[in-house]
């Protein structure tokens, strides 16, 4: 019960450092095509209104004519991912994207990256999978602990941190 309470709170301090990462966004590409901004804001609705798959699909779309936005665009639909669920793709889009990117941009992506390792390390704990369980906490501990040392302002309210620890202490039971 704890554990859930610790995952679901570092869930909302993610979408909270997500949100603070990624203010503003509100420009298409070049911010010279209406369409692509109405488009945006329909993927940036649906994700902030819970429609995962829908925002997904939507990101997908948008991302080939991103042009300067191209990385933001790759990070909210990484996010997407990870909020509907899809730990795999989240973390594989956010694996690429961290790896292409530097400074805060980095961060980010690394932050969706950890998470979704890390629930993917939970999910193979619970298979009894404790290989996989191991290799992706690692990587979950990896990104979490470069996003808190290089840009601790990801985590304001400390669920990263969190995160970070509840893994630590799985790894340790894991030997």
């Amino acid at each position: 019960m704890q554990t859930h309470l610790l995952s679901r709170l570092s869930r909302a301090g993610l979408c909270a450092a997500l949100l603070v990462a990624l203010a503003g966004c509100d420009e298409g590409a070049g911010g010279s095509d209406a369409g692509f901004r109405k488009q945006y804001l329909q993927a940036r609705t649906a994700l902030e209104e819970g429609r995962y798959a829908q925002a997904s699909r939507a990101y997908l779309r948008l991302m080939p004519e991103a042009g300067p936005l191209a990385a933001r665009l790759q990070l909210e639909y990484a996010h997407a991912l990870l909020r509907g669920g899809e730990y795999d793709k989240a973390a594989a889009q956010a694996r690429a994207l961290a790896s292409a990117s530097s400074g805060t941009d980095r961060a980010a992506a690394l932050s969706v990256q950890g998470t979704a390792d890390h629930e993917l390390g939970l999910a193979a704990l619970d298979r009894g999978d404790t290989g996989a369980a191991r290799n992706h906490l690692l990587s979950a501990q990896t990104a979490l602990a470069e996003v808190l040392d290089k840009a601790p302002d990801l985590d304001p309210l400390g669920a990263l941190a969190g995160r970070l620890a509840s893994l630590r202490v799985r790894l340790k039971a894991l030997g």
